[in-house]
């Protein structure tokens, strides 16, 4: 009964199914009409004479004030993702649309003109080499050893798997930087474990979450490569300025874990003092874990160090990785293979988003955007953290819905500027944000930003990641209710860092000078 129960459509679903569906239909054939009439417009009637084919789209809009083409993109940009389009290709080609429906055929030479920088920055090929080495440490068993170790080491405390599982989720952050990775792998290899020694559902979920999402903020983070390139900043201090509150965030997620069991047992049980090992077994399992962060602390030691570039430390970490599993025998050529692939999937994913985007928010700007979007938020007449508040909230709803290299290549731009005009003199009588350093600071409470995103509810990614590895009892509601701690450990975590930047500034300020 229950199966016949859960397989009945529901009407509701089916009705909002078939909307979207005919919407996209329409759709289509409305913009293949307009292409076939501005075809024949093409090549048959003069663009610079008044005469043309039922109706002319190029420079449709061009007298379109920037609030009309504000309301315009940015509503067809919302319409279109929620019809279930890819964002890379939404981007992209709304941004060809609106060029071509502000301007003519020669405008549309923006088009190279904004592709081509990003295609040779060469801070964005460490993006594929980060993958590929997560990839392959991901393939050659790595990290079910690295649970393994630290699963002993922490069992014999109450609540020590789901503590073992975020420090465990830390190290994986500084050996990935991918998001959904972590969250899946830790999900299939940590929660299991927690299930069966009887753990509360809420601290198993939140542990896995929130400590699968570090990956974003803690070197060698993908997005922080991103945002230093669209940003204009140093990949290296920002890796440096992101390690305090990432580890920060950590250590208050397993202190969390740790006193909540303390207080009520119940609710993370210590394994069995007989399936508990000697400490002298515990320092022969640490053998496990030495290849792995050596390669990790050269790497991020060269980047830091200033010794290596990001391409070249990205590099010595791809070819370490290989090492790595050929060391613990697990590295073959289906390996390699799949680790290639995968790679090869994700990276052209996330450049086909910058691409798409790039053209989307370069040609808003181009057209006074930029202006618009400061002269708006200025007029609010609000304080320079009443404006950053603003823009944390909007980054954290856009986080319920878009992906995170979307959010950063649409908002980044935008918002980066409008932070360096303003000035940040301290609350409560701490300490101010040096001028030079503003753009930096503001980058980790992004980064911090992405993470509160990726599991605050509805539409937070994490929810999503986890919920396909969770077994069927789990309904997606405890899901939802495990993040709400995590995600207000998260809030406090970045109240810290706007009212003490120094938690931000201080590292990056002591290697750089």
């Amino acid at each position: 009964m229950n199966t016949a129960v859960a397989n009945t459509p529901n009407p509701g679903q089916n009705l909002s199914g078939k909307f979207w569906t005919w919407l996209m239909i329409l759709a289509t054939v409305g913009m293949t009409f307009a292409v076939v009439v501005e075809l024949i417009n093409i090549f048959f009637y003069d663009p610079y004479e008044e005469e043309y084919f039922l109706f002319r789209t190029a420079g449709m809009l061009e007298d379109a004030d920037i609030a009309t083409l504000t309301w315009l993109m940015f509503g067809t940009l919302f319409i279109a993702l929620m019809m279930g389009l890819p964002l890379a290709f939404v981007t992209g080609g709304l941004g060809v649309v609106f060029i071509y429906l502000v301007g003519d055929q020669a405008m549309l030479n923006i088009i190279p003109s904004r592709i081509f920088p990003m295609m040779t920055n060469s801070d964005l090929a460490a993006i594929p080499l980060f993958i590929f080495m997560a990839s392959m440490l991901e393939r050659a068993g790595l990290i079910e050893e690295m649970f393994d170790v630290v699963y002993k080491w922490m069992g014999g405390l109450n609540g020590g798997l789901a503590a073992a599982t975020i420090l465990a989720s830390t190290i994986l952050a500084a050996m990935v930087g991918v998001i959904g990775a972590a969250v899946v792998t830790m999900g299939i290899i940590a929660l299991p474990a927690m299930l069966k020694r009887k753990y509360n559902h809420e601290i198993a979920l939140g542990s896995i979450m929130a400590g699968g999402t570090l990956g974003i903020l803690i070197p060698p983070s993908i997005l922080a490569i991103l945002y230093a390139v669209v940003a204009q900043q140093s990949v290296g201090e920002l890796y440096l300025g992101s390690i305090i509150p990432g580890i920060m965030l950590s250590s208050m997620y397993v202190a969390y874990v740790l006193i909540r069991s303390w207080m009520n047992p119940s609710l993370g049980p210590a394994i069995p003092k007989e399936e508990r090992i000697s400490l002298l077994d515990k320092i022969l399992l640490l053998r496990q874990l030495i290849a792995p962060l050596i390669l990790v602390f050269t790497v991020l030691g060269l980047l830091f160090g200033g010794i290596a570039t990001p391409v070249e430390a990205a590099g010595i970490g791809s070819f370490g990785a290989i090492v790595v599993a050929i060391m613990h025998n697990r590295c073959s050529l289906k390996g390699l293979r799949d680790a290639s692939v995968s790679t090869a999937k994700a990276s052209a994913m996330v450049l086909w988003i910058i691409f798409g985007a790039s053209v989307f928010v370069g040609f808003y700007i181009l057209q006074g955007g930029q202006a618009f979007i400061t002269e708006t938020i200025l007029s609010t007449g609000l304080s320079s953290y009443g404006i950053l508040f603003i823009m944390m909230i909007l980054l954290v709803v856009l986080g319920m819905f878009l992906d995170w290299v979307g959010i950063l290549l649409l908002a980044v731009p935008i918002f980066v500027p409008i932070i360096k005009s303003l000035t940040f003199d301290g609350l409560l009588g701490l300490p101010p944000v040096p001028g030079d350093k503003v753009a930096l600071w503001f980058g980790v409470l992004y980064l911090v930003n992405m993470q509160m995103s990726f599991i605050s509810p509805p539409f937070g990614y994490a929810l999503f990641y986890l919920r396909g590895v969770c077994p069927p009892e789990i309904s997606m509601a405890t899901i939802f209710r495990s993040a709400l701690i995590f995600l207000g450990l998260q809030t406090f975590g970045l109240m810290l860092c706007v009212l003490i930047p120094g938690i931000v500034t201080w590292l990056p300020g002591l290697v750089y000078g």
